[in-house]
């Protein structure tokens, strides 16, 4: 009797849960040019192939191959939405159709502040597949968004090598080419490449010294300009 009046307590708890619990957080991560998007785009379509439905999310600051589409590196694309939160999305996608998503892909995950607010509302309550691409440190290699944040709650995590530019060698960290420290600085080729540890140490004492030349060239500029000034 016992038995009985547990199984049909469990019964109705699983009534009442619905799909809390059911759902996964898989996270691909990696520095730049490590082929991120691509890992995620063929995940998505592998969802699609066996029938789930699916979204794509990336984050609207990026806008350097297409407003309104996941572009590779290698000009790959797929349609998504540009959001400046993740935990707008349900609203904005439509209720209706948010409730019969069951995957939701994210790219260039490290914009999004509320990354770990949404990855626990998809999978723990709503039920919900959510695959998340995005860089887990910065050009200095510092933690970058909250991309290490979901990492405890993560069913998969997945860590991409690039190939170092200067040796050919596997490319774990991401150089920044230029001297500029702001830590988001969207850019391609032109701004950064992924090297390996060696070749990352050497050149940034490389590009530190540079802009520690820069930094004096401008000081001895405006204490020129402040000089004229004071002759005149």
């Amino acid at each position: 009797m016992a038995t009985f009046k547990a199984s049909v307590l469990l019964s109705d708890v699983s009534k009442d849960e619905g799909h809390l619990g059911s759902g996964a957080i898989h996270v691909i991560t990696g520095p730049m040019f490590s082929g991120k998007s691509t890992s995620l785009l063929r995940r998505i379509k592998t969802e699609i192939s066996v029938g789930r439905s699916v979204a794509m999310v990336k984050s609207s600051k990026d806008t350097r191959y297409a407003k309104d589409s996941v572009v590779t590196h290698d000009g790959i694309g797929f349609p998504c939405w540009a959001l400046p939160d993740l935990m707008s999305f349900p609203e904005r996608f439509g209720q209706d159709a948010y409730d019969k998503l069951d995957v939701i892909g994210i790219d260039e995950a490290q914009f999004f502040g509320d990354l770990y607010e949404f990855c626990c509302k998809v999978a723990d309550v709503d039920g919900k597949t959510v695959i998340v691409a995005g860089l887990d440190g910065d050009y200095l290699r510092r933690r970058f968004g909250a991309i290490l944040d979901i990492i405890p709650i993560a069913d998969s995590v997945t860590k991409l090598t690039a190939r170092c530019e200067v040796c050919g060698q596997k490319g774990f960290f991401t150089l920044r080419k230029t001297c500029d420290t702001r830590t988001e600085l969207i850019g391609g080729a032109d701004v950064y490449m992924p090297v390996c540890r060696k070749h990352y140490v050497n050149n940034q004492i490389v590009i530190n010294a540079s802009k520690k030349v820069l930094d004096s060239d401008k000081a001895r500029g405006d204490s020129c300009v402040e000089t004229v000034a004071a002759m005149v």
